[in-house]
């Protein structure tokens, strides 16, 4: 999902109350967002995010 106030890219984790918990792709911490600002990634989008992830898991074994 892609949150549109951080403008950030996040696996959804859950949700507490009000707000839906996610996490960056490449791992980390977690982050509330408000539903109303999430967005289902484009399939581009998702593309892109995806080999991000992969590229950053490469550098950390590499």
């Amino acid at each position: 999902m892609r949150d549109t106030v951080r403008e950030r890219v996040g696996r959804v984790m859950g949700h507490v109350g009000p707000y839906v918990q996610l996490r960056p792709l490449t791992g980390g911490r977690e982050w509330d967002a408000d539903p109303l600002h999430l967005r289902p990634l484009t399939p581009c989008e998702l593309l892109s995010a995806l080999v991000a992830e992969a590229n950053a898991r490469s550098r950390q074994f590499g």
